[in-house]
């Protein structure tokens, strides 16, 4: 048996060292973060597909939670789901729901996506959904950040503000993606209650 443990471990290491150069960038979102926090206006809505799907319920509920923020995920009703897809289509999922929130310039959409909407598959490019959301809310005047891993992918040309985490894993990618996700929500939490 190759037992990989310490191959893993070592590549987090490793990991986590590249991304002390995204320091500048994380203290942007936080800030934006704080902004809706501490002025109790705007909403955060959060997208992500699979692992990526659970990883943005995660984050609104920390955020709604911890935080006192109004924060929405479009990844959690199954029935609007699977209804959204069967009549709009896959790509359209999230834009469709994002059109009845009436976004504008205080909202927030973050994004999880391992490769960032870069690739495709059988079903076609990959995130596309995630990149029309982006989209759609730069076009509303909106605020879009992205969470991704391997090269960033069309999140780096379309977010506003964007973490990579540089690694070309996406068990690695998705689980610094929750950590990310940790630390904002806990340090958030740690501020509002000075």
């Amino acid at each position: 048996m190759n037992y990989e443990y310490i191959d893993f471990l070592t590549k987090v290491k490793a990991t986590a060292e590249h991304l002390k150069h995204s320091d500048s960038e994380m203290k942007k979102i936080i800030e934006l973060l704080q902004r809706v926090q501490n002025k109790g206006n705007g909403r955060i809505f959060l997208c992500g597909n699979g692992g990526s799907a659970s990883t943005a319920s995660h984050m609104a509920c920390d955020l709604f939670k911890m935080c006192g923020i109004t924060a929405i995920s479009l990844t959690e009703n199954c029935a609007l789901t699977s209804a959204i897809i069967n009549d709009n289509g896959w790509e359209n999922l999230f834009v469709y729901q994002l059109q009845n929130y009436d976004i504008d310039s205080e909202d927030i959409l973050i994004a999880f996506s391992v490769h960032g909407g870069a690739g495709k598959d059988k079903a076609g490019k990959w995130s596309e959904n995630i990149i029309q959301a982006i989209q759609f809310v730069n076009n509303c005047n909106g605020t879009t950040i992205g969470f991704a891993g391997f090269d960033g992918g069309a999140f780096t040309k379309f977010c506003d503000y964007y973490i990579v985490v540089p690694e070309e894993s996406t068990p690695i990618v998705e689980s610094f993606h929750v950590l990310l996700h940790h630390f904002i929500a806990s340090y958030l939490q740690k501020e509002q209650r000075k």
